[in-house]
């Protein structure tokens, strides 16, 4: 399960056996919300939000704060999962230190 970023408690990673589309689970306290990255001729064009199965969701400040990040860094997220999904490449992961 590689952690992409980490930022203020929050938890950006994949599961090691996942699939398409493009997402990244953001967790904080024990919560998690996914977050699908859809993209139309190779531009993001929006980011969906959908409810992980048997945990509580973020709720929506951290939801809000999430999409920040991940607006911020969705070529780092892609890139991320390219490289692991397609490469076999673990990622390293980024440490923000500074509030967005």
């Amino acid at each position: 399960m590689p952690r992409v970023i980490e930022y203020f408690g929050f938890i950006f990673y994949f599961y090691a056996h996942d699939h398409l589309p493009i997402h990244v689970h953001v967790s904080k306290s024990g919560c998690e919300t996914i977050f699908q990255l859809i993209y139309e001729n190779g531009n993001l064009k929006y980011i969906e939000e959908r409810k992980s199965a048997d945990i509580r969701p973020l709720n929506e400040k951290q939801k809000k704060e999430a999409l920040k990040v991940i607006k911020l860094h969705a070529d780092f997220i892609t890139d991320s999962w390219t490289n692991f999904y397609a490469k076999g490449i673990t990622p390293k992961t980024m440490k923000i230190t500074k509030e967005i």
